[in-house]
């Protein structure tokens, strides 16, 4: 039996968390979530996980964009959807030269978000 892809989650907002990670299993992916890109780093689930999704301002650790850089350096292939309230013509510009599959401005309609995740995952 193959089972869903594990989409990783990462968000160090409570609430933003909880809302991507019931919009994933909506769908039926299987999730794991995290509150900031170092625990998603050291988990057991990382060499699993079919796709990251994470915020790229997370205060006081690592931002989205450098656990982009540090993610496909270890698993080129590995999507990353980065989403960020706070989304400029730089900071698009330096997630996609990281390497981010895409990256959506919040708040985004949930539909935006399924688009990328099936689209970022292999068919």
């Amino acid at each position: 039996m193959i089972s869903e892809p594990l989409i990783a989650i990462v968000d160090d907002d409570d609430g933003m968390r909880a809302s991507l990670d019931a919009l994933v299993r909506s769908l039926g992916y299987r999730t794991t979530t995290f509150d900031a890109a170092e625990r998603l780093l050291g988990s057991e689930h990382i060499g699993e996980a079919g796709c990251v999704i994470s915020d790229i301002e997370m205060p006081g650790g690592m931002d989205g964009i450098a656990l982009t850089m540090k993610l496909l350096a270890t698993a080129p292939a590995r999507p990353v959807i980065l989403v960020s309230a706070y989304v400029t013509d730089r900071i698009r510009t330096a997630a996609m030269a990281a390497g981010a599959f895409a990256v959506l401005k919040k708040p985004f309609v949930g539909e935006t978000l399924i688009e990328a995740i099936e689209s970022a995952l292999p068919k």
